[in-house]
């Protein structure tokens, strides 16, 4: 049986901020720390909005 399609989602966008948590830990270059930092900022937002659509999902839709 496979994972619920929220799920590989998040699981999805955990993958992605854990490689770009390593880039961030691996480089000296402050440019590209400013633009690994600004990747995260979106991955962030990304999460929430699959958060967001996850408990829509299982709920219905209903607004707690």
């Amino acid at each position: 049986m496979s994972e619920p399609e929220p799920v590989a989602r998040l699981q999805d966008l955990l993958a992605r901020v854990e490689r770009a948590r390593g880039e961030l830990e691996a480089t000296d270059d402050p440019e590209r720390a400013v633009q690994v930092l600004t990747d995260l900022a979106d991955l962030a937002k990304e999460v929430q909005a699959e958060i967001e659509r996850a408990r829509l999902e299982e709920g219905g839709g209903a607004v707690a």
